[in-house]
């Protein structure tokens, strides 16, 4: 490991061993400056990176994992590009680091790994390929993949070890290749001693394919020509806890993904149109009362972690809505903020396309949209085309039921000016906001400080076509950027929304405040309780429960103390008061 490594990761170390303190929270413009810069000064830009990699304003205090991974990627790629003999050892340093980092930010150090390798070699350094190859060895047997990427792998080690001579070495690689076909191997690998659920993902995406066969890789963050649909398989461990996405973790000595510990993307099969409407429909075929939810996700996101946030929300709903995710090619890397903002509105164009046959061709009785962060400037401009399209006025019958917009990256004025083109598109349109919000705050800076529509506080969006609710209380989640998924209470407004079309003055925890230009709302985090609303309100939901009768006595059937059911009935009788 090379010297600046060793100095990062013992700074990374020494920060994580001592109590918590408040964090600060970064300027990410900065970060995006620098991928700029790298496209018309490489030489510049590579010692900007190694300035940054040391600097707390850039990085965070404490340091922020997944900034740190995108400097030291900016750094591999700018060496690399250059043909400076400390590539390999750039690859070779972001692959350990993405592998300590592993289950904070979910990133795979197997490419990493693989790249240093090649490198090496190029150089002559044989030794060191092969321990990089060693190395993604066992990183790969963490994934709870198949195994063909370790047959590849092994196969690499062979070829390594016969080049070096080290006859014993090769001989060991062929007798693990040869057993890797074997039951008693593959359980040693990864036995799985629990239970899972399966949730089958029903996707689109602009995003161009790989070549490689594993789920997690199949898609890019390249720009594909067109449209591809198809079905993704995500499993939900039994013991999964709302609003996480489990993954292995060496502090809990778990070194090999299973579905019965982790959410795992599982598998990723693309089908024709026809195949995945027909595939679609059945969903609704038995059980016409399910509700669809289209997922938009947001920047710096790869396919496979949009994938296992779309199965893990609706999971956790509880309510057997139907999941479908729309993937744009985001480069999944906080640097990339002005890569992913260049390619976001060309799928827009094809989003509407997709929700247009949504809407004709799902057999869905109420289609449910929220979409997060850039993925908003996606959603508004499909829903503006949309409109356009079919001449929408007020008044009209809507097409979608709650349309939500996460935290949305889009100037504010702008999507003010929006909002009344496709307002009558929707039953209800709802605004998630946070005054803390990092992404947004930064993206303020990137737009010449411009204010966003997804940011809270003072200057909160206001407009009669949305109910605008402040989130500012659950606080800034700096990099994780999806506070509206990880906190269970939010995620009940959402399921109330979807249950009922209750207004907000009678919905849990929020409370009206005067802005402006007219009412917004606060949530007062801890107010609800929101795990039992949860139960609740996904088992009324199966049931098509809507009297307070019928909601009452289910109450008492899951909930044996009487406070409990105190609390969740205060709350249920204001919702089923709104819709009598």
């Amino acid at each position: 490991m090379t010297l600046l490594a060793r100095s990062i990761l013992f700074t990374i170390c020494a920060c994580v061993a001592v109590i918590p303190v408040p964090g600060r929270a970064q300027d990410i413009s900065r970060v995006v400056a620098l991928d700029t810069l790298a496209g018309s000064d490489p030489f510049q830009a590579l010692q900007q990176v190694d300035i940054a990699m040391r600097d707390p304003l850039v990085l965070g205090t404490p340091p922020q994992m997944r900034i740190l991974v995108d400097l030291m990627q900016l750094r591999a790629d700018l060496l690399d590009g250059l043909g400076y003999v400390q590539a390999s050892d750039a690859w070779a340093d972001l692959a350990r680091t993405r592998a300590f980092a592993r289950t904070e930010l979910g990133e795979d150090p197997v490419p990493a790994y693989l790249k240093a390798a090649q490198i090496y070699e190029a150089q002559s350094a044989l030794a060191s390929a092969r321990t990089m190859i060693e190395a993604a060895i066992t990183a790969e047997q963490e994934t709870g993949r198949s195994d063909d990427a370790l047959i590849d792998l092994y196969k690499e080690l062979v070829r390594l070890a016969d080049l070096l001579g080290d006859a014993e070495a090769a001989e060991n690689a062929r007798a693990m290749l040869k057993a890797l076909g074997s039951p008693s191997l593959e359980t040693a690998f990864g036995t799985d001693d629990g239970g899972f659920h399966a949730v089958d993902v029903f996707y689109a995406t602009d995003r161009a394919r790989t070549g490689a066969t594993h789920p997690a890789r199949f898609y890019g963050g390249e720009r594909g020509d067109r449209l591809e649909l198809g079905i993704a398989t995500v499993t939900i461990p039994d013991s999964h806890v709302a609003g996480r996405v489990e993954k292995p973790s060496i502090w809990r000595l778990e070194f090999r993904a299973t579905p019965s510990k982790h959410v795992l993307l599982k598998s990723v099969e693309p089908v024709d149109p026809d195949s995945f409407f027909g595939k679609l429909q059945d969903e609704f075929a038995e059980e016409d009362q399910r509700d669809l939810l289209l997922f938009i996700h947001g920047y710096n996101t790869s396919f496979e972690y949009a994938a296992q946030r779309t199965a893990q929300m609706v999971h956790d709903m509880g309510n057997d809505t139907v999941p479908v995710l729309f993937s744009w090619p985001s480069r999944d890397t906080t640097i990339g903020y002005n890569a992913d903002a260049a390619v976001v509105r060309l799928s827009g164009r094809r989003l509407a396309r997709f929700m247009e046959d949504l809407v004709l061709r799902s057999g869905a009785r109420s289609i449910n949209v929220v979409a997060h962060s850039m993925g908003n400037r996606a959603l508004t401009d499909a829903l503006e085309i949309m409109a356009l399209k079919r001449d929408a006025r007020p008044g009209d019958a809507p097409i979608l039921d709650q349309v939500m917009f996460a935290a949305p990256d889009v100037d504010a004025d702008l999507f003010s000016e929006m909002a009344g083109t496709f307002a009558p598109l929707a039953q209800r349109m709802t605004l998630y906001a946070s005054s803390t919000d990092w992404a947004l705050v930064s993206s303020g800076k990137l737009h010449g400080s411009a204010p966003r529509a997804g940011l809270g506080g003072d200057i909160l969006l206001t407009h009669p076509a949305l109910d605008s609710i402040d989130m500012s209380s659950l606080g800034d989640d700096m990099l994780a950027h999806n506070y509206f998924s990880n906190d269970s209470s939010a995620l009940v407004d959402i399921m109330t929304l979807f249950w009922q079309d209750v207004p907000p003055e009678r919905r849990c925890g929020l409370q009206a405040r005067e802005a402006r230009n007219g009412t917004v709302w606060e949530y007062r985090e801890g107010v609800c309780p929101s795990n039992d609303l949860i139960g609740v309100i996904s088992n009324a939901q199966a049931k098509h429960l809507r009297t307070s009768d019928e909601i009452r006595l289910l109450v008492f059937d899951l909930l044996t103390d009487q406070t409990r059911v105190d609390r969740v009935m205060s709350v249920l009788e204001r919702i089923l008061l709104a819709i009598r």
